[in-house]
């Protein structure tokens, strides 16, 4: 889907939870790509998750009300590098530098994913200023 601007945006339906002059919290939740499979009552790999997305500024909404939220594409591109791809890359190279200079196995991997923890240390400290760049509006 494509907004205003052109740009190609991710959206999803949910239910407005609570909604003040500053903001509209909507409770959207995520099916798995197993919903219309056969055997999706019997498998372990299918089933939902809710996730609560607060969007900033005032809107005409009520609890109950159905909307959609809007996310620009690129933002989602963001999270997925932010959340994903930087820690992979951080482990790889580390793990290929430590077997570079003859660290065990075990002392290489112990040490790389253990460098995971000041990566996402550093992300908790400066959510506020990461969550300011994530805008979502809402379709009404």
């Amino acid at each position: 889907m494509k907004d205003s601007s052109g740009e190609t945006t991710i959206s999803h339906k949910g239910i407005v939870q609570k909604s003040d002059n500053e903001s509209v919290t909507v409770l959207i939740t995520a099916e798995s790509a197993c919903k219309g499979c056969h055997a999706e009552g019997s498998c372990t790999l299918s089933g939902t998750e809710e996730k609560i997305i607060e969007v900033k500024g005032s809107f005409d909404v009520r609890n109950g009300d159905t909307v959609t939220v809007m996310m620009k594409q690129s933002t989602g591109f963001n999270a997925l590098f932010l959340g994903y791809l930087l820690p992979l890359v951080i482990v790889i190279t580390l793990l290929i530098l430590l077997a570079i200079m003859k660290y065990s196995e075990l002392a290489s991997g112990l040490l790389a994913i253990s460098s995971l923890l000041p990566y996402y240390l550093i992300l908790y400290l400066l959510r506020k200023r990461i969550n300011d760049k994530f805008i979502f509006s809402l379709k009404i």
